[in-house]
């Protein structure tokens, strides 16, 4: 019998070990390619639930900034509405000047003012066009306008034959009713919307409930196109935001998110090809070929790279985590800010309007006759004293809404609730003032400090303030913030007067996205907010609430002393032990 023969035998010691090489790498390799279908499976499922929770924070989030922008304009028009007499809305050149000035401070957003009669006729114009004693009287804003007291048109071309859109307010003189109508600039309106951008897909555009495009997209779409036609057909709720997959005009699988605008008669659309917002899956499909190919040759040493390479993944993973938390605080700040914009944009315009009136009433002085008499001067400094004034409290009022605006500050550091309590309540007296409701005040003299980061303590109880402000629909409510110690524990409680809390809704109080507000008031991120800021403190929330009798948030911060403070590196911020 030759040696190839031998060789040439099943049974051969070569061929058993090969064999038992090829099972052992089979028995290795079989897990592995398991193992790994199953957690890309996941990974991918997790990673696109994450990037559509990116997506609809960052939808939110743009939709507050373009209705705060609308609002805003809106709140301009109709502090001017209200503070000034018909004579000075009818006069051409005092319309000039507040257009000026409008278009000064907000950037050409404002294109042009104008007076409306019953009638339809434009009674006095400031603006670049030749619209002055136009016939409004078969414009479609036009009975809307003059039906509501406050009105935000759609985007038309109108008389001028461009894409514009009015904001009105009227107001009754006498036996007539005028209508002051301003024109937004519509590029600035549109900037606002094509900056929401990710990737090479994604873009933005807003579509009224009719079909109707608000602003240009950036690509081509087609409304009749899923998911679109289910929206305007109102198969899908507009009163809330909504991820859907589907297909674009192209027929590219894509991520479409949806968010309503102005009560949800808007609706803020955003959509991208699914591949490209999953690029960071492909990537990981893509090296997970490479690693089982690898794996085929040398079990061992793929198991090496593909551990290295998970461990790399769940750091970028919690590196993400850490930065959307970071977003979703800073977001929730946001909203307090716009809770909070209304009432103060009307409170700097007001000291705004008395410097304006004043310093007119300085310039007929100047011109009179004999501006040096001495009732003259005397009237004079009377109305650089009162300019003088109204300016220190504009000042005031900025300072105060700048300090919470900023950047949050995650340095932790000895936090007094009392000096807290104190900045809050200040910055919600224009509210507390407009609701009718009395702000009361429980406040330990010897209050031990907490070690925690103050802009974020400020903004748990700015939120908790508010919440308990809107939470009473009746007139002559109070709201008590009480500060003391009990035991190692330094409490802040926040009491309201309200409607309560059903017990159905008590143990989702604190969950992502849940509110009981109704739509456009409020994002459902606030208490959420809240529960991580004070868990992050190492503290407590709790709530209680009773039906027609109100609600009470507590909120428990251990008590440390400055020993229990280190240094965590170059930035100089500090971590609770």
């Amino acid at each position: 019998m030759t040696t190839s023969d031998t060789a040439d035998r099943p049974n051969t010691p070569k061929t058993r070990v090969r064999s038992v090489v090829i099972g052992l790498a089979l028995i290795v390799l079989a897990p592995l390619v398991i193992t790994g279908a199953i957690n890309l499976h996941q990974f991918q499922k997790v990673y696109k639930n994450k990037v559509e929770n990116e997506l609809s924070v960052m939808i939110e989030r743009h939709s507050f900034i373009i209705d705060s922008f609308i609002n805003d304009r809106l709140s301009d028009v109709r502090v001017i509405t209200r503070e000034h007499p018909l004579e000075r809305l009818g006069d051409a050149d005092f319309l000039r000047q507040v257009l000026n000035i409008m278009r000064e401070e907000y950037h050409g957003a404002f294109v042009d003012l104008g007076l409306v009669n019953q009638e339809g006729t434009q009674v006095a114009y400031a603006g670049p066009f030749n619209l002055e004693m136009a016939d409004y009287s078969s414009a479609d804003w036009f009975e809307q306008a003059f039906a509501n007291e406050s009105y935000v048109s759609e985007v038309f071309a109108g008389l001028r034959g461009s894409p514009h859109f009015i904001i009105s307010t009227q107001r009754r003189f006498g036996d007539e009713v005028f209508v002051l109508k301003a024109t937004i600039d519509f590029e600035a309106f549109n900037a606002l919307v094509e900056g929401i951008r990710i990737g090479d897909t994604g873009f933005a555009f807003i579509i009224s409930r009719d079909g109707k495009f608000q602003t240009s997209p950036r690509f081509d779409v087609s409304l009749n196109h899923h998911p679109y036609a289910d929206i305007l057909d109102g198969r899908i709720r507009s009163d809330r935001i909504h991820v859907v997959d589907g297909e674009n005009r192209l027929g590219h699988s894509s991520i479409f998110t949806f968010a309503p605008l102005k009560q949800g008669r808007w609706l803020l659309c955003y959509q991208q090809e699914t591949a490209d917002a999953l690029e960071a899956v492909r990537r990981v499909v893509r090296l997970a070929t490479i690693a089982l190919l690898i794996v085929a040759v040398g079990a061992l040493t793929v198991s090496f790279f593909v551990s290295r390479n998970l461990a790399s993944q769940l750091a970028a993973a919690d590196l993400e985590r850490t930065v959307m938390t970071h977003q979703v605080i800073e977001t929730g700040r946001l909203a307090s800010i716009g809770e909070l914009a209304a009432g103060i944009a009307h409170e700097i315009n007001n000291p705004v309007a008395i410097m304006v009136q004043e310093a007119g009433w300085i310039d007929d002085l100047l011109h009179d006759d004999d501006p040096t008499s001495e009732e003259n001067l005397v009237e004079i400094n009377r109305a650089v004293g009162q300019i003088r004034t109204q300016g220190d409290r504009c000042k005031e009022i900025t300072y105060k809404l700048l300090s919470f605006a900023r950047k949050t500050d995650p340095s932790v550091r000895a936090v007094v609730l009392n000096d807290i309590v104190d900045e809050v309540i200040g910055l919600t007296s224009q509210k507390t003032r407009y609701a009718n409701v009395q702000i009361l005040t429980e406040l330990s003299p010897d209050l031990p400090s907490i070690q925690a980061s103050p802009t974020e303590i400020q903004q748990v109880l700015l939120n908790l303030v508010n919440n308990a402000v809107d939470a009473i629909e009746r007139p002559g409510g109070t709201v008590t913030v009480v500060t003391r110690t009990e035991g190692d524990a330094v409490v802040l409680k926040v009491r309201d007067t309200g409607k309560g809390i059903p017990e159905a809704n008590l143990a989702r109080i604190f969950d992502p996205f849940f509110t009981t507000k109704p739509v456009g008031q409020g994002t459902g991120l606030g208490l959420s907010i809240c529960y991580g800021i004070v868990e992050k403190a190492g503290g407590s929330i709790t709530v209680e609430s009773e039906i027609e009798k109100g609600t009470t948030f507590t909120v428990s911060f251990p008590r440390k002393s400055p020993d229990d403070i280190q240094s965590t590196g170059p930035n100089n911020e500090r971590e609770i032990l």
